[in-house]
C-alpha cells in the first residue's frame, strides 16, 4: 500500500462531487428577480461552490491530509464528504448524499482504470484542480487556496518514480475494487456492463514514451538488432502526440478528470447484484475493533481543519435533491439497503481526555476490517484500516 494515495483520491473525488453539484445546481436554479426564498438563485450556486471549495482547500486541512499515511476506510472518507458537502447552505437528505458519493466513486475509478500509464493519475487530479481554479476564477482569495495545494502536489509528486505511482494506482484500484454501481452515462456510452463492472478498450493512444504495438525486434549478445517481425494486433492503436503538462498551467493532453457533466445528461445509479450481496453480508462485520479508535483519531485531526459555519440568523439551509423528483428520492431512501447507508458524524479535534473518550463512544458508528500489522515502524497512527462496502 501507498501512503502516498490519500491526497490523490480526496482530491479528485473532491472534484467530482463539484462537478455533480455544480450540475445540479445550474438545473434547479431559477432567475434571482423570478425565484422564491426557498428556490434556488445563481448567486446561491456560485456561494455554495465557494463555500464548499474554500473549506476543501483549508490549509490546516490540507497540511493533516499530505502526511504520509495509509488509506483508511471507506466510511471513514464517506464522513469527510458528508461534511465537506454541508460545508454551505446546501442541503442533501441521506439518498441524495448516496446518490452522489456513488457517482464520485465510480467516475475516478473509471478514470483510475483508463489512464494509459499510472503516472498519468497525476495528470487527471490537475484536470480536475483546473476546472475547480475555473469554479472560482473571481475569487482571488479561494483561487489563491487552490494554488498552494496545486503546487504541493507537483513538489511532492513530481519526483516519485514510476514504481511509486505503479503503487499508487494498486492501492486505488484496491479501495474500490467492490464497488460496482452502474451509472447511467456509462451504461448508455456503453463502458459499463449491466453488473457494473467498466468495459476497457482495446485501442486507443499507447502510454507515452512506449511504441505501437505490431513490431518485434531482436538483437544479439552485442546489442545490435539483427531481425525484425510485424505482427497483426486487434486493437486500433495510435501514437500520442506529445505528453501532458505536470506544470502549474499548460495542457494535460489527457482528458480523463474533466467535467462530464458540461453537457446536460440524465444520470441515474443503479446497485448491481454483487454490490447487494456485498451488504447482506456487511453486518458479519460490525463488531468493533480495539484498533478502531485510531481511525476515529484521524478523523478528528482531519476535520479538525474544516471549520463548517452554520447559517446565521433566520437563514435556512437550501436542499438540494439529486434526483428528478422528491418522489424518486424517497424512493431511493427506502429501498437503500440499511448497510450501505452511512450517518453523519460529527467529530470535535481535541487532546482533551474526555473528548478522547467521546471519540470512542462513537466507535459503534463505524464499521472497520482488521487491521494489517503496520510494517512502517511509526506505531498505530500509520495503521490502515479497511473495510468493503
Amino acid at each position: 500500500m501507498s501512503a502516498r494515495t490519500l491526497p490523490l483520491l480526496f482530491l479528485n473525488l473532491g472534484g467530482e462531487m463539484l462537478y455533480i453539484l455544480d450540475q445540479r445546481l445550474r438545473a434547479q436554479s431559477i432567475p434571482g428577480e423570478k425565484a422564491r426564498k426557498d428556490e434556488w438563485t445563481d448567486v446561491d450556486r456560485k456561494r455554495v461552490m465557494n463555500d464548499i471549495i474554500t473549506t476543501m482547500f483549508n490549509k490546516k486541512f490540507m497540511e493533516e491530509l499530505f502526511k504520509l499515511q495509509d488509506l483508511y476506510s471507506k466510511k471513514a472518507l464517506r464522513t469527510v464528504y458528508d461534511r465537506l458537502a454541508h460545508a454551505s447552505i446546501m442541503r442533501l437528505n441521506q439518498a441524495s448524499m448516496d446518490k452522489l458519493y456513488d457517482l464520485m466513486t465510480m467516475a475516478f475509478k473509471y478514470q483510475v482504470l483508463l489512464c494509459p500509464r499510472p503516472k498519468d493519475i497525476l495528470l487527471v487530479t490537475f484536470n480536475h484542480l483546473d476546472a475547480i481554479k475555473d469554479f472560482v476564477r473571481d475569487s482571488p482569495g479561494i483561487l489563491n487556496q487552490v494554488d498552494e495545494t496545486f503546487r504541493q502536489l507537483i513538489e511532492t509528486y513530481s519526483c516519485l518514480s514510476a514504481g511509486e505511482f505503479q503503487l499508487i494506482r494498486q492501492t486505488l484500484l484496491i479501495f474500490f475494487q467492490d464497488m460496482h454501481i452502474r451509472v447511467s452515462i456509462f451504461l448508455k456510452d456503453k463502458v459499463q456492463n449491466s453488473n457494473g463492472r467498466f468495459v476497457l478498450p482495446i485501442s486507443g493512444p499507447v502510454p507515452w514514451g512506449t511504441e505501437v504495438p505490431g513490431l518485434i525486434r531482436m538483437f544479439n549478445r552485442n546489442g545490435d538488432e539483427v531481425k525484425r517481425t510485424e505482427f497483426t494486433t486487434d486493437g486500433n492503436y495510435v501514437a500520442p502526440q506529445r505528453e501532458g503538462s505536470f506544470d502549474l498551467y499548460g495542457d494535460r493532453v489527457l482528458k480523463l478528470g474533466t467535467n462530464m457533466y458540461s453537457v446536460s445528461r440524465q444520470v441515474e445509479t443503479h446497485m448491481s447484484a454483487s454490490s447487494k450481496n456485498l451488504a447482506s453480508h456487511a453486518k458479519e462485520n460490525i463488531a468493533p475493533n480495539p484498533l478502531a479508535k485510531e481511525e476515529l483519531n484521524f478523523l478528528a485531526r482531519l476535520l479538525g481543519g474544516l471549520d463548517i459555519e452554520k447559517p446565521g440568523g433566520s437563514e435556512t439551509g437550501f436542499r438540494l435533491n439529486l434526483f428528478t423528483t422528491d418522489e424518486e428520492e424517497e424512493h431511493a431512501a427506502l429501498t437503500r439497503p440499511e448497510e450501505l447507508s452511512y450517518k453523519v458524524i460529527n467529530i470535535e479535534a481535541t487532546q482533551e481526555p474526555g473528548r478522547r473518550a467521546e471519540l470512542s463512544r462513537i466507535l459503534g458508528e463505524l464499521e472497520v476490517a482488521e487491521p494489517r500489522p503496520a510494517s512502517s515502524g511509526k506505531g498505530e497512527d500509520l495503521l490502515a484500516l479497511m473495510d468493503g462496502l
